[in-house]
């Protein structure tokens, strides 16, 4: 079991740079984009035409890159769940009198909340989407709620944020990426702004881990090894759809996402190297015996990963989800 007290010090001394992280990684409000930006607007002229030209490209995207960009706006949506998990952090005071972690999770949230309004307005007017039945694959996200594997540990929920906000980049990315090769720079535009956000927020939460290997590096190299073997699950792994269980749905959507390689198992290969490499862990000194092991399993992890990864296959087989209308 964690030490509480050992985590509220660490986190009582990074809370006073708080001011300085939110500066550094956000962007003040008035300046920052908005979803208007990047959607028709009713009262122009051109809705019709903006409009028609959204819903002929929803309906000439490929189905698993369709149903990925829709269960990205699910993942979005269920924000709630996020914040409230992190202001019961140790170490985060949600009655603060003065700027601290509770400022840095309200302000995070304030930037998340954009993508997925974005991305359900998009699919809203896109024509090709049975918005009901996105609406209460959300709401079960949300009701459901989650289990990250982090408890109340802020060391455990920085790797985690560290490496989930690199995920949803790489995800949003490749989805833009591929939506611009077929010519749809609307939703290419979209999806990449908000890669940009939850790239910034990746930057901030590997400094977080990064402020921490400096004050506790024995502790933070533990809380890093036992996320990692517990594996790292998506927010979104309990996602379900009409008539299933929590957590049915998901297996599918991973599948989607790897035929048309928005996200795969190798992409979570690649994020825990750049996470090795970016928090220099094979060179953390002062560490306790135990924390010697765990750095020891951290660098022989990616090769252990990768041949388990090269003998597994994605199926074929398409799965028919209640969100997209036939």
């Amino acid at each position: 079991m964690y030490q509480t007290l050992v985590r509220k010090e660490v986190m009582g001394i990074l809370g006073k740079e708080v001011g300085s992280f939110l500066d550094k990684f956000l962007t003040p409000i008035e300046k920052i984009w908005q979803p208007s930006d990047y959607l028709p607007d009713p009262s122009s002229e051109d809705f019709r035409h903006d409009l028609e030209e959204i819903q002929t490209f929803a309906r000439e995207m490929p189905y698993d890159l369709f149903v990925t960009l829709i269960g990205d706006c699910i993942t979005e949506e269920a924000l709630p769940s996020y914040e409230s998990w992190l202001m019961g952090v140790e170490g985060v005071d949600q009655e603060e009198k003065q700027v601290g972690w509770a400022s840095w999770v309200r302000a995070w949230t304030a930037e998340e909340n954009r993508h997925g309004d974005l991305l359900s307005k998009y699919l809203y007017l896109c024509g090709r989407v049975n918005m009901r039945e996105v609406e209460v694959t959300t709401q079960y996200l949300i009701n459901d709620g989650f289990d990250l594997g982090t408890s109340m540990d802020p060391y455990r929920n920085f790797v985690y944020t560290s490496f989930q906000e690199t995920a949803t980049n790489i995800s949003h990315r490749r989805v833009g990426t591929l939506a611009k090769q077929s010519g749809n720079g609307k939703l290419a535009k979209m999806c990449g702004v908000i890669a940009a956000d939850e790239a910034r927020h990746a930057k901030a939460y590997k400094h977080f881990v990064a402020k921490i290997l400096e004050i506790d590096p024995s502790e933070m190299i533990l809380a890093f090894e036992d996320m990692m073997r517990k594996k790292i699950v998506m927010p979104a792994h309990m996602m379900r759809q009409s008539g299933q269980k929590a957590g049915e749905l998901w297996g599918h959507f991973s599948d989607a996402a790897q035929r048309c390689m928005v996200y795969t198992g190798q992409d979570y290969i690649n994020i825990l190297k750049d996470l090795l490499d970016e928090w220099k862990i094979e060179h953390v000194k002062g560490l306790n015996e135990k924390a010697e092991k765990a750095q020891e399993y951290l660098m022989k992890l990616p090769s252990r990963l990768q041949k388990i990864t090269d003998r597994i296959s994605t199926p074929d087989l398409q799965f028919q989800f209640n969100w997209v209308k036939s």
